[in-house]
């Protein structure tokens, strides 16, 4: 899978997901059918081009659209 494929799949699956705005590594990687070393390179490139954005409380790590959600709002990021 390139890298073009693989945003189109994570941005449309993330799209249809109403009810949440962050996902975990894993259903990221399971979105994409990859292993973890080649979905992990693939994700943090779209970190990286501001695709999604990575959100830690310290203790949990997950990912999201860039813009999306209540702490983007809250933050004044939209």
């Amino acid at each position: 899978m390139d890298y073009e494929e693989a945003k189109e799949t994570i941005v449309s699956g993330l799209q249809k997901k109403k009810s949440k705005t962050k996902f975990y590594f894993n259903d990221l990687a399971k979105m994409l059918g990859l292993k973890p070393r080649a979905a992990k390179k693939l994700i943090n490139q779209m970190v990286t081009e501001e695709v999604l954005e990575y959100w830690s409380s310290g203790s949990t790590s997950l990912y999201g659209l860039k813009g999306a959600g209540k702490q983007a709002h809250a933050e004044h990021e939209d």
